[in-house]
């Protein structure tokens, strides 16, 4: 726990299937498969990938020069690699930009991410496929996000950072930017996100607070619940014990009355 941090540096199946990094055993198949993966990068891959950026959650409308028009603002771009279906050729909804200059990368992390394009809003994030030791691809039962509807969350990532152990106590590592220049720049932005996320979260629940304690001031407790129960099970008892004792009255009553009648016959 000592070198725990919101952004995995180096990629474990079982901590990015896990809220906090802190799992010890699969709670998903999707798991266990991504454990047993022995996956290699695709070697036909060409280019830095320490210049490549990962461009997620496009339009499949958008196409290669809409891509350059939007990233070229940032800097020099070398490549677009726009994933296609190989049968259909139609776009599969991500890509891959490679920049000539550092900075350029850098800029284009820190500033496009969640960016609008063709009425989608992207997600970008740094190459992991060739600089994340023990990379597992998302098809494969690994990666970073997912929906909630799948039940495969995965964590550890820029969109969806571990979140801080409850146990784990108060520490200085090079997360937060005592290590290396190089360190700063690829783990910043996730503190960024991580520090603010956190404070959201923080915000949310003072918010949810007093209408909870409104509605624990306004509602019963359980006991008077029960209490409340009983009573109106006790009147509905009381109702229909009254209702049979005037039936059995007027029973007797017609009764009386016919045995009159007959009498005076």
């Amino acid at each position: 726990m000592a070198d725990w941090a919101p952004i995995a540096k180096e990629y474990d199946p079982l901590k990015a299937g896990s809220i906090d990094g802190t799992d010890e055993e699969p709670h998903d198949r999707a798991i266990w498969r991504a454990m047993l993966a022995r996956y290699v990068p695709n070697k036909g891959v060409t280019g830095d990938p320490h210049l490549t950026l990962f461009v997620a959650r496009l339009n499949l409308q958008t196409t290669e020069e809409k891509l350059k028009e939007v990233f070229s603002r940032y800097g020099d771009i070398r490549k677009i690699r726009l994933v296609r279906d190989l049968v259909t050729g139609f776009s599969k909804g991500y890509a891959f930009i490679e920049y000539k200059e550092e900075r350029a990368l850098l800029k284009a992390h820190r500033d496009a991410n969640r960016l609008v394009i063709d009425q989608h809003e992207i997600f970008v994030d740094f190459e992991l496929e060739r600089t994340l030791k023990g990379w597992i691809p998302r098809r494969l039962g690994g990666g970073f996000g997912g929906k909630k509807e799948s039940g495969q969350l995965r964590f550890g990532g820029r969109d969806r950072p571990f979140r801080k152990p409850i146990n784990l106590p108060n520490m200085k590592n090079d997360f937060y930017g005592e290590g290396s220049s190089e360190k700063r720049n690829w783990s910043r932005e996730g503190a960024r996100d991580w520090r603010t996320r956190d404070r959201d979260h923080e915000r949310s629940r003072d918010k949810r607070w007093p209408e909870r304690e409104r509605s624990w001031a306004w509602g019963d407790s359980e006991r008077d619940r029960d209490s409340k129960e009983e009573r109106s099970r006790g009147r509905e008892r009381k109702d229909r014990d009254r209702k049979d004792r005037d039936r059995d009255r007027s029973r007797d009553r017609d009764s009386k009355k016919q045995r009159d009648d007959e009498k005076h016959r």
